[in-house]
């Protein structure tokens, strides 16, 4: 069945993982979507392993799945005419080039806007297309420091291990991926009802910065910079990890009620009824005093026995996987999120599925991430109308 989608067309002109991931999605919602990459090397992913699969890095796999690549070369003037024509049939332009960097070949939105006028043109940069730092190149692993994700992940600075951490995924370049999604969802929406195409702009500082949530907030609110509290929750207890008899879990204990259940559970019902630890914000107040209680009692039964003991009584609870542990996890087995695709060079590849569920038009992973340039003929032909003599003469050139 045609996802909802399969009308758009989006010409990628990005790399690495931000722009990828917005594309790979709306890939994955059914559009076509035509990645130009640089003939002889592509995406910079493309040379990020090990691992491989064939010749293909796991990291280049984990972001383009469902495209088509095409290779051109549009620092020569045939090669920007190439992407222009694409330009003007497609519905959506994805770039990641630093402020400005499109203009020198015309590729830029002011230029693609006179040749389509509802064209939906995003662009992804580390700081936004103004502002002081708005020449600056932006990774993901800097604006989480910038940010200020790392200020508030890891362990307290007095704690053992205490300092700075970044997350283990880049969720900043991820983050920014559904943004641009989601702005250009919404431009496309726009331009069903008017037929005006718009320019949708992201920042990696803006979003890490908008995704801080409720830490914002308590800033903002409270007029205290949070800190790093290891496992710990800001404004809950008991929501952190404990060790047991002979591992760990984490108990995300959200309301009294389940606190309730949990002091039953382990022996101790008199915690839930002292005014210390009655009510959340009590017990927020005085975690000093009751973590290290809640410590000695999760330290005398095992993993299992915990789990098996709150689950039965709706307190929420879960053990600490490795990524081997969550692929084996029967649950996520039963939701089908491994799914192996065929390839034209490695056989299969594994793809780790969607995870928006629908019920009209629901999502089906066929297509790998494309080998490099392996629709660049297919694409030419088919949407500029070009035979293989003309294709042939690219080549020869090195324009595709």
């Amino acid at each position: 069945m045609p996802g909802p989608l399969s009308h758009v067309r989006v010409l990628e002109l990005s790399r690495v993982l931000a722009g990828p991931w917005a594309a790979q999605t709306l890939a994955d919602l059914g559009a076509d979507v035509i990645k130009v990459e640089r003939p002889g090397a592509g995406d910079d992913t493309r040379a990020w392993g090990p691992p491989w699969a064939g010749e293909e890095s796991a990291y280049f796999l984990s972001t383009n799945r469902g495209k088509r690549s095409i290779t051109i070369d549009f620092e020569r003037p045939e090669g920007q005419e190439l992407v222009r024509k694409l330009a003007a049939q497609a519905d959506v332009v994805i770039e990641n080039f630093k402020v400005g960097g499109l203009v020198k070949y015309g590729l830029d939105y002011d230029s693609l806007k006179a040749i389509n006028p509802g064209l939906v043109y995003c662009s992804i940069t580390g700081f936004g297309q103004d502002g002081p730092y708005a020449k600056r190149a932006g990774y993901d692993f800097m604006i989480q420091g910038m940010g200020g994700l790392m200020s508030i992940t890891g362990q307290p600075d007095a704690e053992a291990g205490g300092g700075p951490v970044k997350v283990g995924v880049a969720v900043t370049d991820v983050f920014t991926g559904l943004y641009a999604t989601i702005g250009v969802l919404g431009a496309l929406a726009h331009r069903d009802r008017t037929g005006e195409g718009q320019w949708v702009n992201l920042a990696l500082l803006d979003v890490q910065v908008a995704v801080l949530a409720n830490q914002a907030m308590n800033y903002l609110v409270g007029g205290k910079a949070p800190q790093r509290l290891g496992n710990a929750h800001p404004n809950i207890v008991p929501y952190q990890a404990f060790a047991t008899l002979d591992g760990h879990i984490i108990l995300a204990v959200g309301n009294d009620g389940q606190f309730a259940k949990f002091c039953q559970v382990a022996g101790r019902p008199e915690l839930a009824q002292d005014p210390r630890y009655a009510t959340n914000p009590a017990r927020v107040a005085n975690r000093k005093e009751l973590v290290p209680i809640l410590e000695l009692l999760l330290e005398q039964r095992t993993s299992r026995d915990w789990l098996s003991a709150l689950e039965a009584v709706g307190v929420p609870c879960g053990p600490i996987n490795d990524v081997s542990q969550v692929f084996a996890d029967p649950h996520v087995q039963a939701r089908n999120i491994h799914q192996d695709l065929p390839h034209p060079s490695a056989g299969t590849v594994p793809t780790v599925a969607s995870p928006i569920r629908y019920s009209a038009t629901p999502i089906e992973h066929t297509v790998a991430p494309p080998t490099l340039g392996q629709h660049t003929d297919a694409v030419l032909e088919e949407a500029l109308g070009l035979c293989a003599a003309d294709i042939a003469a690219l080549r020869e050139k090195g324009v595709v």
